[in-house]
């Protein structure tokens, strides 16, 4: 295993660690913010915004731990049926349009950031749209990060740590 692989262990393990406190902090403020319109008779003006945050980091920190274990969908069912020389160039030009769609969104999303980094949100003002946006653009590099792995020392789905990520 090379020392890049390595530094993506711990990349692919602090990706999972995120998305899972984003995914624990969202389910556990919703029921605090219809507990407190339906039960306190008080709306309170910051569990939808954190909740759309949470969402956010869990989604795009997330979908990088996905790339990685093999488990975004995908339809194999032309690639099953080429020749394992033709499944490779499949994989490759796969992987190549992967980093160029990454790319796309790093540059777009980037660009979202910038432009909205000092608009403060209404209901919670402390944090700007372009602070909530920035795991878009943190999440691209991340899948890009995967994708030159992918590249350089092959598939990683099958390896047990990245296993855990999976449901293989």
């Amino acid at each position: 295993m090379s020392a890049y692989s390595r530094l993506m262990d711990a990349v692919y393990l602090l990706c999972m660690l995120i998305a899972a406190v984003a995914l624990l902090l969202m389910v556990t403020v919703i029921p605090v913010g219809i507990f407190a319109r339906y039960v306190m008779n008080d709306a309170l003006s910051w569990p939808e915004p954190v909740a759309i945050v949470c969402m956010i980091i869990f989604t795009f920190i997330g979908a990088p731990v996905g790339f990685r274990a093999g488990t975004h969908i995908s339809v194999s069912m032309v690639t099953d049926r080429l020749s394992p020389r033709g499944q490779k160039i499949a994989a490759l030009l796969s992987n190549l349009l992967m980093l160029a769609a990454c790319l796309v969104i790093f540059q777009a999303s980037y660009a979202l950031c910038e432009a909205m980094w000092y608009q403060p949100q209404a209901s919670l003002p402390s944090v700007t749209f372009g602070v909530m946006y920035l795991p878009i653009p943190v999440g691209a590099l991340l899948t890009i990060l995967f994708v030159i792995e992918r590249l350089l020392c092959g598939e990683q789905s099958e390896r047990p740590l990245v296993s855990l990520g999976g449901t293989h």
